[in-house]
């Protein structure tokens, strides 16, 4: 099994298929000590940005979350802050 990444890439996914990829990817980074990530929804409409961040709102290992920034993808990406409790 390779080494988990920091960034996950959900854009051009529909919502459904992105929020469990998101799920899996948080607790996988999480059990593998990660505690900064990076969620690529893309710039587009903004719905994806948006149901990202709903979700992240009320994830228990999710401490907080902001709008990456422009070197990592401005508003197309969310940095993300984990829970670093084991």
């Amino acid at each position: 099994m390779s080494p988990i990444r920091d960034e996950l890439d959900l854009h051009r996914l529909t919502v459904d298929e992105a929020l469990p990829r998101l799920d899996e990817f948080l607790h996988a980074a999480f059990r593998s000590g990660l505690y900064r990530v990076w969620i690529v929804h893309g710039k587009g409409s903004g719905i994806l940005r948006q149901e990202v961040g709903r979700y992240l709102s009320t994830h228990p290992l999710v401490i907080s979350y902001a709008l990456a920034d422009r070197d990592r993808g401005g508003i197309g990406a969310t940095q993300v802050e984990l829970s670093d409790w084991q």
